[in-house]
């Protein structure tokens, strides 16, 4: 760890990466009465994999800003999914006003729905901040049988929580290599059929 560049830095983001998704959690607590059970280590296991995977692709965010924000938390959401750091310790048990929509997909998946209601919101929160807008979320995302599905083939593979992360926001799925910055729809308009994805040089 010791290695790894501006290690002051890279703390100060586990330490807000930690408390936000803490705070996260806390929230779904509040509108639904689930309660969860957060592994310290795994989740900075998390951190530390989504940070060596977001500098491996960092050169794509010169491609498509906003594309590349989306994809950036869809590895962090597989990294949630695949190391699993919360657990339910008390189920969902109430629901008000507009949160009650979601009660129910809550109730049969509350690990997945937090890690990825934490992902939307993050996407959301940088996306406001740098283009002043946030992404529509499709109605998809409030039907369970998108979350029985989502749910039975991220267990399979995790990589398919970066395809389900794109479908929910409305985007265009990547449901053959999910995890390849490369291969997103996005990079691929902007470069064009033909161009190398070698000519993206690194900073």
């Amino acid at each position: 760890m010791a290695s790894m560049p501006d290690l002051r830095h890279r703390l100060r983001q586990l330490r807000w990466f930690r408390a936000t998704f803490r705070k996260h959690a806390s929230l779904l607590h509040e509108l639904y009465g689930v309660e969860y059970e957060i592994d310290e280590k795994k989740l900075t296991e998390a951190f530390l994999n989504w940070v060596e995977l977001v500098d491996q692709n960092k050169r794509f965010a010169k491609v498509d800003r906003k594309d590349f924000i989306t994809f950036a938390a869809g590895l962090v959401l597989r990294e949630l999914i695949r190391l699993s750091p919360a657990k339910v310790v008390l189920p969902p048990k109430h629901a008000a006003d507009d949160a009650a929509r979601l009660y129910e997909i809550v109730s049969f998946w509350p690990e997945g729905f937090l890690y990825t209601n934490y992902c939307i919101c993050a996407i959301a929160a940088v996306q406001e901040q740098e283009f002043g807008t946030v992404p529509d979320i499709d109605q998809c995302a409030d039907e369970l049988r998108t979350w029985w599905s989502y749910k039975e083939n991220v267990s399979e593979m995790p990589g398919y929580a970066i395809a389900f992360l794109d479908k929910f926001l409305g985007g265009e799925p990547n449901w053959v290599m999910p995890d390849l910055a490369s291969a997103r729809a996005a990079v691929k308009r902007a470069l064009g059929e033909n161009n190398p994805v070698t000519k993206i040089q690194n900073t």
